[in-house]
Protein backbone atom coordinates (compact mmCIF):
# COMPACT_ATOMS: atom_id res chain seq x y z
CA UNK A 1 0.00 0.00 0.00
CA UNK A 2 1.04 3.35 -0.71
CA UNK A 3 0.27 6.96 -1.88
CA UNK A 4 1.30 8.81 -4.89
CA UNK A 5 0.71 12.69 -5.77
CA UNK A 6 -0.76 14.05 -8.85
CA UNK A 7 0.05 17.14 -10.64
CA UNK A 8 -2.32 19.03 -8.55
CA UNK A 9 -0.69 17.63 -4.92
CA UNK A 10 -3.90 15.45 -4.91
CA UNK A 11 -2.47 12.03 -2.98
CA UNK A 12 -3.88 9.25 -4.23
CA UNK A 13 -3.99 6.07 -2.12
CA UNK A 14 -3.22 2.81 -4.15
CA UNK A 15 -2.79 -1.01 -2.84
CA UNK A 16 -0.35 -3.31 -4.82
CA UNK A 17 -0.14 -6.90 -3.94
CA UNK A 18 1.39 -9.81 -5.33
CA UNK A 19 4.32 -10.62 -7.79
CA UNK A 20 5.57 -7.65 -9.26
CA UNK A 21 6.43 -9.65 -12.62
CA UNK A 22 2.96 -11.14 -12.77
CA UNK A 23 0.45 -9.63 -15.08
CA UNK A 24 -1.34 -6.73 -13.13
CA UNK A 25 -4.84 -6.34 -12.94
CA UNK A 26 -5.89 -2.53 -12.01
CA UNK A 27 -9.49 -2.06 -10.25
CA UNK A 28 -11.78 0.60 -10.28
CA UNK A 29 -14.53 1.04 -7.97
CA UNK A 30 -17.86 2.56 -7.60
CA UNK A 31 -19.43 5.80 -6.30
CA UNK A 32 -18.71 6.40 -3.82
CA UNK A 33 -17.12 3.68 -2.48
CA UNK A 34 -13.26 2.45 -2.18
CA UNK A 35 -10.47 0.00 -3.31
CA UNK A 36 -11.76 -1.99 -0.22
CA UNK A 37 -15.16 -2.92 -3.19
CA UNK A 38 -12.98 -5.10 -4.49
CA UNK A 39 -11.53 -7.06 -1.29
CA UNK A 40 -13.23 -10.71 -2.71
CA UNK A 41 -11.72 -10.26 -5.91
CA UNK A 42 -8.72 -8.88 -5.20
CA UNK A 43 -7.80 -12.05 -2.74
CA UNK A 44 -9.45 -14.40 -5.76
CA UNK A 45 -6.75 -13.23 -7.90
CA UNK A 46 -3.89 -12.59 -5.91
CA UNK A 47 -4.46 -16.58 -4.93
CA UNK A 48 -4.31 -17.02 -8.75
CA UNK A 49 -0.65 -15.61 -9.01
CA UNK A 50 -1.92 -12.12 -10.42
CA UNK A 51 -0.52 -8.99 -9.26
CA UNK A 52 -3.31 -6.77 -8.16
CA UNK A 53 -3.82 -3.44 -7.80
CA UNK A 54 -6.90 -0.70 -6.27
CA UNK A 55 -7.02 2.81 -5.59
CA UNK A 56 -9.07 4.97 -4.02
CA UNK A 57 -10.52 7.64 -6.27
CA UNK A 58 -9.92 11.43 -5.86
CA UNK A 59 -12.00 12.54 -3.18
CA UNK A 60 -13.06 8.53 -1.73
CA UNK A 61 -11.64 6.88 0.87
CA UNK A 62 -8.05 7.21 1.99
CA UNK A 63 -6.73 9.72 -0.77
CA UNK A 64 -7.24 13.35 -0.27
CA UNK A 65 -10.78 15.04 -0.16
CA UNK A 66 -10.71 17.00 -3.03
CA UNK A 67 -12.71 20.04 -3.94
CA UNK A 68 -11.63 19.94 -7.87
CA UNK A 69 -10.77 17.81 -10.29
CA UNK A 70 -13.86 15.50 -9.79
CA UNK A 71 -14.65 14.84 -13.25
CA UNK A 72 -13.86 11.78 -15.16
CA UNK A 73 -10.85 13.43 -17.34
CA UNK A 74 -9.20 13.70 -13.94
CA UNK A 75 -9.94 10.12 -13.00
CA UNK A 76 -8.35 9.10 -16.04
CA UNK A 77 -5.08 11.74 -15.57
CA UNK A 78 -5.21 10.27 -12.06
CA UNK A 79 -5.19 6.62 -13.15
CA UNK A 80 -2.78 7.08 -15.69
CA UNK A 81 -0.71 8.99 -12.93
CA UNK A 82 -0.59 5.49 -10.93
CA UNK A 83 0.17 3.36 -14.25
CA UNK A 84 3.53 5.35 -15.05
CA UNK A 85 4.63 5.40 -11.44
CA UNK A 86 4.18 1.31 -11.68
CA UNK A 87 5.14 1.30 -14.60
CA UNK A 88 3.03 -1.29 -15.38
CA UNK A 89 2.99 -2.87 -19.02
CA UNK A 90 0.05 -5.43 -20.29
CA UNK A 91 -2.49 -4.47 -17.51
CA UNK A 92 -6.05 -5.75 -17.55
CA UNK A 93 -8.28 -2.76 -16.07
CA UNK A 94 -11.36 -3.88 -14.39
CA UNK A 95 -14.15 -1.31 -13.33
CA UNK A 96 -17.61 -1.18 -11.66
CA UNK A 97 -20.25 1.25 -12.32
CA UNK A 98 -18.54 4.64 -12.45
CA UNK A 99 -15.31 2.61 -12.05
CA UNK A 100 -16.23 1.15 -15.66
CA UNK A 101 -16.42 5.05 -16.84
CA UNK A 102 -12.94 6.02 -15.44
CA UNK A 103 -11.89 2.56 -16.83
CA UNK A 104 -13.35 3.49 -20.50
CA UNK A 105 -11.59 6.51 -20.54
CA UNK A 106 -8.61 6.01 -19.55
CA UNK A 107 -7.86 2.79 -21.62
CA UNK A 108 -8.99 4.92 -24.37
CA UNK A 109 -6.41 7.32 -23.62
CA UNK A 110 -4.06 4.78 -22.70
CA UNK A 111 -0.11 4.44 -23.44
CA UNK A 112 0.87 2.23 -26.06
CA UNK A 113 1.53 -0.99 -24.36
CA UNK A 114 0.02 -0.50 -21.10
CA UNK A 115 -3.40 -2.35 -21.31
CA UNK A 116 -3.99 -5.66 -22.74
CA UNK A 117 -7.70 -5.97 -21.93
CA UNK A 118 -11.04 -4.40 -19.88
CA UNK A 119 -13.51 -4.83 -18.33
CA UNK A 120 -16.72 -2.74 -17.49
CA UNK A 121 -19.49 -4.53 -14.74
CA UNK A 122 -22.70 -2.99 -14.46
CA UNK A 123 -20.39 0.24 -16.03
CA UNK A 124 -22.09 3.84 -16.53
CA UNK A 125 -20.67 3.96 -20.47
CA UNK A 126 -21.87 5.00 -22.66
CA UNK A 127 -24.09 7.54 -21.04
CA UNK A 128 -26.32 7.27 -17.91
CA UNK A 129 -28.24 10.63 -18.51
CA UNK A 130 -31.30 10.66 -20.79
CA UNK A 131 -30.97 13.19 -23.66
CA UNK A 132 -32.27 13.80 -27.27
CA UNK A 133 -28.85 11.25 -28.35
CA UNK A 134 -29.74 8.89 -25.36
CA UNK A 135 -33.53 8.64 -25.22
CA UNK A 136 -33.05 5.65 -23.17
CA UNK A 137 -31.22 7.03 -19.94
CA UNK A 138 -32.47 7.67 -17.04
CA UNK A 139 -33.83 11.77 -16.32
CA UNK A 140 -32.12 14.80 -14.53
CA UNK A 141 -34.34 14.29 -11.66
CA UNK A 142 -33.19 10.94 -10.23
CA UNK A 143 -29.85 12.48 -10.22
CA UNK A 144 -30.78 15.61 -8.65
CA UNK A 145 -32.79 13.44 -6.24
CA UNK A 146 -29.17 11.90 -5.70
CA UNK A 147 -27.32 14.96 -5.05
CA UNK A 148 -29.88 16.11 -2.46
CA UNK A 149 -29.67 13.40 -0.72
CA UNK A 150 -26.13 13.53 -0.27
CA UNK A 151 -26.67 17.29 0.68
CA UNK A 152 -29.10 17.20 3.21
CA UNK A 153 -27.93 13.71 4.82
CA UNK A 154 -25.55 11.54 3.29
CA UNK A 155 -25.13 9.42 5.95
CA UNK A 156 -28.59 8.11 5.68
CA UNK A 157 -28.67 8.00 2.00
CA UNK A 158 -25.42 5.69 2.50
CA UNK A 159 -27.54 3.06 4.37
CA UNK A 160 -30.78 3.61 2.11
CA UNK A 161 -28.93 2.82 -0.87
CA UNK A 162 -27.24 -0.41 -0.14
CA UNK A 163 -29.87 -1.54 1.84
CA UNK A 164 -32.49 -0.95 -1.08
CA UNK A 165 -31.34 -1.22 -4.96
CA UNK A 166 -27.79 -1.41 -4.56
CA UNK A 167 -27.13 -5.20 -3.83
CA UNK A 168 -31.33 -5.87 -4.57
CA UNK A 169 -31.87 -6.32 -0.95
CA UNK A 170 -35.28 -4.79 -1.49
CA UNK A 171 -36.15 -7.68 -3.91
CA UNK A 172 -38.71 -10.48 -2.76
CA UNK A 173 -36.15 -13.73 -0.83
CA UNK A 174 -33.17 -11.89 -1.34
CA UNK A 175 -30.12 -12.71 1.05
CA UNK A 176 -29.97 -9.39 3.22
CA UNK A 177 -26.18 -9.22 4.30
CA UNK A 178 -26.06 -6.45 7.16
CA UNK A 179 -22.23 -6.41 6.80
CA UNK A 180 -22.21 -5.71 3.43
CA UNK A 181 -24.77 -2.90 4.21
CA UNK A 182 -22.45 -1.67 6.64
CA UNK A 183 -19.53 -2.09 4.33
CA UNK A 184 -20.86 0.04 1.70
CA UNK A 185 -21.48 2.98 4.68
CA UNK A 186 -17.93 2.91 6.08
CA UNK A 187 -16.82 2.96 2.79
CA UNK A 188 -18.98 6.06 1.65
CA UNK A 189 -18.48 8.16 4.86
CA UNK A 190 -14.59 8.09 4.54
CA UNK A 191 -14.58 10.08 1.54
CA UNK A 192 -15.41 13.92 0.85
CA UNK A 193 -18.84 15.14 0.57
CA UNK A 194 -17.70 17.68 -2.15
CA UNK A 195 -15.86 14.94 -3.70
CA UNK A 196 -18.89 12.72 -3.78
CA UNK A 197 -21.80 15.59 -5.03
CA UNK A 198 -19.40 16.15 -7.65
CA UNK A 199 -18.91 12.99 -8.81
CA UNK A 200 -22.75 12.58 -9.39
CA UNK A 201 -22.36 14.63 -12.40
CA UNK A 202 -19.12 12.94 -13.36
CA UNK A 203 -20.87 9.26 -13.80
CA UNK A 204 -24.41 10.29 -14.93
CA UNK A 205 -23.61 13.04 -17.51
CA UNK A 206 -20.41 12.28 -18.90
CA UNK A 207 -20.77 10.49 -22.56
CA UNK A 208 -18.36 8.03 -23.06
CA UNK A 209 -19.48 6.97 -26.82
CA UNK A 210 -16.15 8.05 -28.58
CA UNK A 211 -13.70 6.14 -25.87
CA UNK A 212 -15.54 3.04 -26.19
CA UNK A 213 -15.38 3.50 -30.48
CA UNK A 214 -11.41 4.19 -29.48
CA UNK A 215 -10.98 0.80 -27.60
CA UNK A 216 -9.24 -1.41 -29.34
CA UNK A 217 -8.55 -4.35 -26.76
CA UNK A 218 -10.72 -6.78 -25.83
CA UNK A 219 -13.42 -5.78 -23.53
CA UNK A 220 -15.49 -7.79 -21.47
CA UNK A 221 -19.26 -6.68 -20.54
CA UNK A 222 -21.03 -7.40 -17.84
CA UNK A 223 -24.30 -6.35 -16.48
CA UNK A 224 -27.21 -8.11 -13.91
CA UNK A 225 -30.41 -7.66 -15.83
CA UNK A 226 -32.03 -6.54 -12.68
CA UNK A 227 -29.66 -4.09 -11.89
CA UNK A 228 -31.69 -1.25 -10.05
CA UNK A 229 -29.13 1.77 -10.79
CA UNK A 230 -27.43 1.52 -14.12
CA UNK A 231 -30.02 -0.22 -16.53
CA UNK A 232 -28.64 -3.18 -18.51
CA UNK A 233 -30.17 -2.13 -21.76
CA UNK A 234 -28.95 1.51 -22.23
CA UNK A 235 -25.29 0.42 -20.39
CA UNK A 236 -23.54 -3.08 -21.10
CA UNK A 237 -25.92 -3.63 -24.25
CA UNK A 238 -24.78 -0.35 -26.04
CA UNK A 239 -21.20 -0.44 -24.78
CA UNK A 240 -20.70 -3.84 -26.07
CA UNK A 241 -21.84 -3.21 -29.23
CA UNK A 242 -19.88 -0.17 -29.73
CA UNK A 243 -16.54 -1.41 -28.78
CA UNK A 244 -14.31 -2.89 -31.56
CA UNK A 245 -13.84 -6.18 -29.57
CA UNK A 246 -16.38 -6.63 -27.07
CA UNK A 247 -17.76 -9.61 -25.92
CA UNK A 248 -21.66 -9.06 -23.75
CA UNK A 249 -22.66 -11.47 -20.88
CA UNK A 250 -26.13 -10.30 -18.83
CA UNK A 251 -26.88 -12.00 -15.66
CA UNK A 252 -30.57 -12.49 -15.08
CA UNK A 253 -31.55 -11.75 -11.99
CA UNK A 254 -28.39 -10.07 -10.76
CA UNK A 255 -28.30 -6.72 -8.72
CA UNK A 256 -25.97 -3.69 -9.43
CA UNK A 257 -23.53 -4.91 -6.92
CA UNK A 258 -23.06 -8.51 -7.87
CA UNK A 259 -19.58 -8.27 -7.58
CA UNK A 260 -20.18 -8.65 -4.00
CA UNK A 261 -23.21 -10.57 -3.85
CA UNK A 262 -22.36 -13.32 -6.63
CA UNK A 263 -18.36 -13.33 -6.56
CA UNK A 264 -18.80 -17.00 -6.66
CA UNK A 265 -19.68 -16.28 -10.41
CA UNK A 266 -18.41 -13.30 -11.28
CA UNK A 267 -14.72 -13.88 -10.40
CA UNK A 268 -14.57 -16.99 -12.44
CA UNK A 269 -15.91 -15.42 -15.28
CA UNK A 270 -13.36 -12.52 -15.04
CA UNK A 271 -10.65 -15.37 -14.52
CA UNK A 272 -11.59 -17.40 -17.62
CA UNK A 273 -11.37 -13.88 -19.91
CA UNK A 274 -8.33 -12.85 -19.05
CA UNK A 275 -6.46 -16.33 -19.50
CA UNK A 276 -8.27 -16.26 -22.73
Amino acid sequence: MGTITTKDGTEIFYKDWGPKDAQPIVFHHGWPLTSDDWDTQMLFFLGHGYRVIAHDRRGHGRSTQTDTGNEMDTYAADVAALTDHLDLKGAVHIGHSTGGGEVARYVARAKPGRVAKAVLIGAVPPQMLKTDKNPGGLPIEVFDGIRAGVAANRAQLYIDFPTGPFYGFNRPGAKISQGVIDNWWRQGMSGGIKAHYDCIKAFSETDFTEDLKAISVPVLVLHGDDDQVVPYKDAGVLSAKLVKNGTLKIYPGYPHGMCTTHADVINPDLLAFIKG
